[in-house]
């Protein structure tokens, strides 16, 4: 975002003779997830409301794009540009001009009444529209319980994320290995994270009214089993997940992230599918189901996991898993 701050605050830079700005946003909340003692009665993971259910951008972004038309067509102009947070637009700031809510500390729009579980989108148009008036205000007042929730503390300040201990930044958008220090801060999280939502009041005030594309269809959209997502080769991960959000994390990267939260739940019955795990072709794969396998061994005192571990390190040949398997051994 920092290379080109002129095309994100300027929608001139974007389209060329734009005269005005169009905000949408739209509620994906439904359902809530099982409660985490469930979750580790059956080793689940849990994934972000966001991606229960079909990819919002691919939802979204055609009916964006024909209702700005619509619009365009009416004034007698045309050469807009839609964005469902694909491009140089700043969604949030431009939804709280157009009044359709509030920034609140934990950084997201909300729209009192809905809450926060709101996709966004926008549209740059030359057409000359009387703006709305925004009367949104801050709503958080002296509440910081996002803050103090967080299991990374990745809201540093009220309205400021590092995005570098951000659980929705590490299971989804980075790309190698997770910082070891953030793991069991991770928990049962294997794509994106909903804490500083869940908790917020204004959420709990707010009413579940997604549409049927945003409804998950089943518990293993919203909770699924560990051990059925480490067993996922290529083709199966591509299957399973196909139109919806988790395909952006990559195979490697979902099985990374289950692996975590497998050696989270420290559970024996984890040892199994992370010892399979050790044979991954991934080296990403096989140096967190190590790092797992040591939680099991070290909090249920497994030996199995201790043996599988040991069994590894005598046939592993990156020397990245080797070292994730010294210091899971060494640590237990």
């Amino acid at each position: 975002m920092a290379k080109t701050p002129e095309r994100r605050t300027d929608p001139n830079q974007v389209v060329p003779g734009a005269r005005s700005v169009l905000a949408f946003a739209t509620s994906y909340r439904s359902g809530e997830a099982p409660p985490g003692d469930r979750l580790r009665a059956e080793l689940r993971g849990k994934v972000a409301r966001y991606a229960w259910s079909q990819d919002y951008h691919d939802v979204l972004t055609k009916e964006l794009r024909d209702i700005v038309a619509a619009v365009e067509k009416e004034a007698g102009v045309d050469g807009n540009k839609t964005y469902v947070d694909t491009g140089p637009v700043l969604e949030r700031d431009i939804a709280v001009r157009a009044g359709l809510g509030f920034a609140s500390k934990n950084t997201n729009l909300i729209r009192p009444g809905d809450g926060s579980f709101l996709f966004l989108g926008a549209g740059i148009s030359k057409a000359e529209i009387d703006p709305t008036p925004s009367d949104a205000r801050p709503g958080c007042g002296s509440c910081r319980i996002c803050l103090d929730d967080c299991p990374t503390k990745a809201i540093v300040a009220p309205h400021v994320v590092d995005a570098r201990l951000c659980i929705s930044y590490l299971t989804i958008e980075l790309r190698g290995a997770i910082p070891r220090h953030l793991r069991r801060a991770i928990g049962a999280w294997v794509f994106g994270c909903d804490v500083c939502q869940d908790v917020c009041p204004w959420n709990a005030a707010g009413k579940a009214d997604a549409r049927p594309e945003f409804r998950a269809r089943s518990e293993e959209d919203t909770a699924p089993s560990l051990p059925a997502l480490l067993a996922l080769d290529d083709d199966g991960f591509r299957r399973r997940f196909k139109g919806t959000p988790v395909l952006r994390t990559k195979r490697r990267g979902l099985l990374r992230n289950a692996a975590v939260a497998l050696g989270n739940h420290r559970d024996p019955r984890g040892t199994p599918p992370l010892q399979s795990a050790l044979l991954d072709p991934e080296p990403l794969v096989r140096g967190h189901a190590a790092w797992a396998l040591g939680e099991i061994a070290l909090h249920a005192g497994d030996a199995a996991a201790r043996a599988a571990l040991a069994t590894a390190r005598a046939r592993e040949a990156d020397p990245a898993v080797r070292e994730e398997i010294e210091s899971a051994l060494a640590a237990c």
